[in-house]
């Protein structure tokens, strides 16, 4: 946690917000939420920063839980993944308040369980 702190305030204060170790450090942030609620990461990640909206584009890897449940029941399926993305900026919000001093005006996440993309846009 205390190397956390230290990477955390070499990003705020020394990195502009655009800057290649900022996208880094949020990156890392997005990825340790995914890997805490699915056991995994991502295969792809991209930030984008433009002014006071950042920018997250990922791809997730589907769970073999979650195709099974597909399969048997669809209704259930949606259900699930749209309480998870619910839970994911939740904890998103969470950790980036604990390790930033960002003042977060909203965090929209939307995801499409069909192809595995979800798109989050942080405002500050």
């Amino acid at each position: 946690m205390y190397n956390q702190l230290i990477n955390f305030w070499q990003v705020i204060c020394i990195f502009p917000m655009d800057s290649n170790e900022t996208k880094k450090f949020i990156a890392q942030l997005y990825n340790e939420i995914s890997k805490e609620l699915f056991g995994v990461g991502t295969t792809f990640l991209k930030v984008i920063v433009d002014q006071n909206i950042i920018t997250i584009h990922a791809k997730h890897r589907r769970s073999q839980r979650s195709a099974a449940l597909e399969g048997e029941v669809p209704s259930l399926k949606q259900e699930v993944d749209f309480h998870l993305c619910l839970l994911y900026k939740k904890k998103l919000k969470q950790k980036f308040e604990e390790q930033t001093n960002w003042d977060i005006k909203v965090l929209l996440r939307d995801y499409d369980s069909a192809t595995q993309l979800a798109f989050t846009n942080i405002v500050l």
